[in-house]
Parts: structure tokens; C-alpha cells; sequence
């Protein structure tokens, strides 16, 4: 197809996002491959979105869209962990 390029671009880092439980703090962001400062960087704004917020907070789906672009933008691959029986649709 003109005008894509079919070379994949290869993700600057891969980063999980594992749901503590219903105490704050609720997230803890861990860096599983890439550049260290790309990291701790997107650490940094996930936190300051998710922190304090259980994913129950009609808040959350807000802040986590905002994440998901964030990371799109920045060439970040995701991996969300909410914890056994819940059901990530419904986030």
C-alpha cells in the first residue's frame, strides 16, 4: 500500500504496570526492557496519573486512555497486569 511503511518500528521499551490492590498506593510501574531514562520518564507521569487512583475510579479509564496514547506516541509497549479476577474489559 503507498504511503506505509513496512518496516516495523522496534518499541523504544517495554513496561508493565501491575495493580497493588485496593491500599494505596494502588500501581507500581516496573521497566522491563529499553533505555533506562525512557523509563523512569514514563514512570514518572504514570504515577502522577495513577498513583492514588483504584481502577474502580471512574478517573482511571480516563488517565489510563491517557497512558495508552502516551506510551503509542513514544513508541512504548504496555502491559497491564489488574490482578486475578478482574476483568480488563470492564476498564
Amino acid at each position: 500500500m503507498p504511503g506505509v511503511s513496512h518496516m516495523e518500528s522496534v518499541p523504544v521499551a517495554k513496561i508493565k504496570i501491575l495493580y497493588l490492590g485496593p491500599v494505596a498506593p494502588h500501581w507500581d510501574v516496573h521497566g522491563v526492557s529499553g533505555d533506562r531514562p525512557v523509563i523512569e520518564d514514563f514512570r514518572q507521569r504514570v504515577n502522577a496519573r495513577l498513583l492514588l487512583l483504584p481502577p474502580h475510579d471512574p478517573q482511571f479509564k480516563r488517565n489510563r486512555e491517557r497512558i495508552v496514547r502516551d506510551a503509542e506516541r513514544e513508541g512504548i509497549v504496555l502491559e497491564w497486569d489488574l490482578g486475578i479476577g478482574v476483568d480488563e474489559e470492564d476498564f
